[in-house]
């Protein structure tokens, strides 16, 4: 099915009809081209300074990073796409958490799947997989390639990109995963929105750990959710003190964001909690075992920080845990008075 005739108007209406059909919040499209002068020299600059921490990927291939026609032959559109990840059901207030995106299923196998439903019912073959000459062209990223993700959001006009780096979509806040479907076909492109954060810093009043410099970048190496996932190191006692209850990513500026207050909970079967994740208490996770952990993130995200990572984190805060209360309480009838 070769789509180049179709008209590009009806075509792009159709698309975001059927992304729309597929459960995303949001969704637009943008020309594929060079990203504009002052997005290249802030990323080049970032790298630089080595804000990435220990992320060494992020400072590969930043000339695909730079210009997405170079990850795809004939790229003419990028279709951005949003999935609502707002928890409907949390885990008890008091016990350890987890980052809200992290509740659910993997994103990315949601994602790259209904991209994959959505390329296909357009007659979309993916270009690694493709040997047909007659058949229009696509590829899927969904945080796992060097695409810059929120600014093509952006330039589709889904949102903005607020001062914590998160995509704000209008009244609805910045909990969305966010996916790219790449096509080599012209359409009509959506027009970016302008920020609305204004003079607003909260995000960065309430980062613990001054990750969010003045000029809004991130340093990675302070953030919390760098430190409990990416990080293959010991997390430092002083950055451990800021984790507060969270022993797996960081949600402080989410939280902080005015936006947010009309995030809506979402109701993508997948993305919904396990029983088995609702009802972890802090003594079963500082017992875990890999067998349990294997069974509770089967399919998760949270795989990403591995069995070791995780404990390393449920650790660090439970020794932290345990000095607050030997500082606060130095001797046990003034604890146990406290406690009355």
């Amino acid at each position: 099915m070769n789509l180049k005739p179709l008209n590009s108007v009806s075509l792009a209406e159709a698309i975001k009809a059927e992304a729309q059909n597929l459960g995303f919040f949001a969704f637009g499209i943008a020309k594929a081209e060079a990203v504009d002068d002052k997005t290249a020299k802030h990323i080049k600059n970032w790298i630089q300074k080595g804000n990435y921490a220990d992320m060494d990927y992020m400072a590969n291939y930043t000339d695909k990073r730079l210009d997405p026609r170079l990850l795809m032959n004939g790229v003419k559109s990028i279709v951005c796409v949003a999935l609502n990840y707002a928890p409907k059901r949390t885990i008890e207030k008091g016990e350890y958490q987890l980052a809200a995106y992290a509740l659910g299923k993997d994103y990315h196998d949601i994602i790259k799947d209904k991209l994959r439903q959505l390329a296909q019912k357009f007659g979309f073959e993916d270009e690694l997989h493709s040997d047909n000459p007659q058949t229009n062209k696509c590829r899927i990223f969904v945080d796992s390639g060097p695409v810059l993700e929120r600014y093509w959001a952006e330039k589709a006009g889904l949102g903005w990109t607020g001062k914590n780096h998160q995509l704000i979509i209008p009244h609805a806040g910045s909990m969305f995963f966010l996916g790219e479907l790449f096509l080599d076909v012209e359409l009509e492109y959506d027009s970016p929105i302008k920020s609305k954060c204004g003079k607003c810093h909260k995000c960065i009043d309430a980062c613990p750990t001054n990750a969010i410099t003045e000029d809004h970048e991130i340093n990675a190496e302070l953030c919390l959710s760098y430190q409990t996932i990416e990080n293959r190191r010991e997390i430092s006692d002083n950055l451990a003190k800021e984790m507060g209850d969270t022993i797996y990513g960081c949600d402080k500026c989410l939280n902080a964001c005015p936006w947010n207050r009309f995030a809506q909970p979402n109701d993508t079967p997948e993305l919904q909690p396990k029983e088995e994740l609702l009802n972890m208490t802090r003594e079963k996770w500082q017992n875990l075992t890999e067998e349990e952990y294997r069974e509770l993130f089967k399919g998760s995200a949270v795989k990403r920080a591995k069995y070791k990572g995780l404990k390393r984190n449920i650790d660090a805060l439970t020794c932290n845990n345990k000095e607050k209360k030997l500082t606060l309480y130095p001797k046990q009838q003034d604890y146990d008075k406290k406690s009355e």
